[in-house]
């Protein structure tokens, strides 16, 4: 019996909207209402949708709300109106974060436990942490009743079948950024297991917790709902969970050599409520030869930064040797002193000996490159500072050097490309940032990178043209050997048509309260080049963007609130008669 009901519930549905849908229907929900209901179903047990709806349609939340006549509608089997149906599909994503938000989050932390960073010379489709998650997740969509493919362990597939020919590619992905497991550690001390979540109040820490194996999850579970509810969809929808976002990006372009690309293509791994456009990336890669080192003093034999171009590390330590450490030592602590506080006196400098060494450590605030605003560039700062040392304490002259009086010269503690003067801003995507990020070293050269995120107003050609003149420029008149590589990849803007932005637009600005506006990100994401690609969230613009950070972390809240959003959205767009 139930079985027919949700059919015939289903078709209903259906119908309405592909009879009554208007642009301007909104759900009529606030977020406060929103609130009072999941708070009365806090300690209830829900069967399902129609269960979870039939209780709540005798409740006087649904009254003071008014979805009584959307709810009756429903289980009654009528036609809805546009409104009507909003209202369903809004308190559907209300159901998911009742019937599953303690299921998703332990899903969350058994993919945190996997950690798929890039290993060096091993393809990441070789890894055996990305074998073990595609397990997992082909085990989940099992599960869920929905189909799975692992395309080469590139791209994990994970289909919602529709009625209609459209496809809508929903974007995630597996890996994550490398950690520094000894910068987890809270303010009172205590350390975290970057693999493990861990609950401090109603943070969930641990890597991938908002960058990105979030969205897999409640994806996951906003299509095992559409699948078990029996709700029709007008469209079909494709999961794709990418494997190289954070490193070669080549997984997405490998997996469309082989397979057509979706009509449209949503990221839940940028901004929300609808992100229109995104800077492009690009990267400057110095290569500064090894080299005996020369003249007198202490020589510094390493230095840390950055793990990927793409992230700006909480610390940055260099190592120095010499024969008298403690002088040393002294002598860089009450430079490093005297330094900070000439330049804003937000972050630390510390030298102590460490054995035979010294060890001299930049701590600044830890961020993901595309939001250098956010943080605080040790990187900067200890290149900066070493450059500053010249005539205070003897530095023998070597690769780092080099490194330290080129980043000084060029980029500074700026990150708007002001030092070197190619700065320029777009009025709606913002200004091009420059972030000194990535350190390496290795047999032949020490390697140091400045991540780009290019909006409109200049071509990739040209920006890349005015850079590489000035810094050959610097090269020459400074007699300094280093090498340059440089890669500008176009930003995106998209033109918002359609219903679909439109319902996106809504059903994002709605739950969140905020204004319904589209917006645009520094952070490049797998539908840069795919068409109608645009980011769904899942981080709030107000909020700082935790992913690439040490320490990283999602509330509690925002994560079911993101199941909530997601579940809508995929029964809106899955049901609208045209996109």
């Amino acid at each position: 019996m139930d079985f027919s009901l949700k059919q015939l519930a289903a078709a209903t549905l259906m119908l309405a909207s592909l009879s009554a849908f208007t642009s301007t229907a909104h759900a009529n929900i606030t977020p406060q209402q929103n609130a009072a209901i999941l708070k009365s179903f806090a300690d209830a047990s829900v069967k399902d949708f129609r269960q979870f709806l039939g209780t709540l349609g005798k409740s006087e939340l649904a009254k003071s709300a008014n979805l009584g006549p959307a709810i009756s509608a429903f289980l009654d089997n009528k036609t809805l109106s546009a409104e009507q149906q909003n209202e369903i599909h809004r308190l559907l994503g209300l159901y998911a974060r009742v019937k599953y938000g303690k299921a998703a989050t332990e899903t969350l932390r058994e993919l945190v436990a996997i950690p798929t960073v890039r290993v060096d010379g091993v393809p990441q489709h070789e890894n055996p942490e990305f074998l073990k998650i595609a397990d997992k997740i082909q085990a989940l969509a099992k599960a869920f009743n929905l189909n799975f493919r692992n395309v080469d362990n590139r791209v994990y597939e994970i289909s919602l079948e529709g009625s209609g020919n459209e496809v809508v590619g929903i974007h995630a992905h597996a890996d994550v950024v490398p950690v520094t497991p000894e910068n987890w550690v809270l303010q009172d001390g205590t350390k975290l297991d970057p693999f493990k979540v861990t609950l401090v109040g109603d943070r969930m820490y641990g890597r991938g917790t908002e960058d990105d194996k979030n969205g897999i999850v409640v994806a996951l579970y906003a299509m095992k709902i559409i699948k078990e509810e029996k709700l029709p969809l007008a469209r079909n929808f494709k999961l794709l969970v990418d494997t190289t976002e954070e490193t070669s990006g080549d997984a997405i372009p490998y997996y469309f050599e082989h397979n057509p690309t979706p009509n449209y293509n949503l990221a839940l791994d940028g901004g929300y409520p609808v992100v229109i456009a995104e800077k492009g990336y690009g990267t400057v890669m110095a290569s500064f030869p090894r080299r005996t080192a020369e003249g007198k003093g202490a020589q510094i034999v390493s230095m840390t930064g950055g793990l990927a171009t793409n992230q700006i590390p909480g610390a940055s330590v260099a190592t120095l040797v010499t024969d008298k450490p403690a002088e040393l030592a002294a002598s860089l602590q009450k430079a490093g002193s005297e330094y900070a506080k000439a330049h804003g006196g937000d972050f630390s400098v510390a030298a102590k000996v460490e054995g035979k060494d010294v060890k001299l450590t930049v701590t600044g605030v830890s961020a993901h490159s595309s939001e250098p605003e956010s943080g605080v560039n040790p990187v900067a700062r200890m290149l900066d500072f070493i450059n500053s040392l010249d005539g205070k304490v003897a530095l023998k002259h070597n690769p780092i050097t080099d490194a330290a009086r080129y980043a000084a010269d060029n980029w500074g503690l700026d990150y708007l490309g002001n030092k070197l003067g190619v700065g320029f801003a777009d009025d709606f995507m913002g200004p091009l940032t420059t972030s000194l990020t990535y350190v390496g070293q290795d047999e032949k050269a020490f390697k140091l990178a400045v991540n780009l995120r290019v909006p409109k107003g200049k071509t990739p050609e040209v920006l890349q043209q005015q850079i590489a003149d000035k810094l050959a420029a610097w090269s020459k008149k400074n007699k300094v050997a280093v090498n340059f590589d440089y890669k500008i990849a176009e930003p995106m803007y998209r033109n918002p048509e359609g219903e679909w932005v439109k319902a996106l637009l809504a059903v994002a600005s709605e739950n969140l309260g905020m204004k319904h506006e589209f917006g645009t990100s520094a952070g490049a994401t797998s539908v840069h080049e795919l068409p109608n690609g645009v980011q769904f969230g899942l981080a709030r613009p107000e909020v700082k963007y935790t992913g690439h950070n040490d320490n990283e972390f999602k509330t509690v809240e925002q994560f079911q609130l993101d199941l909530q959003i997601v579940t809508e959205m995929f029964g809106r767009i899955g049901q609208l008669p045209k996109l």
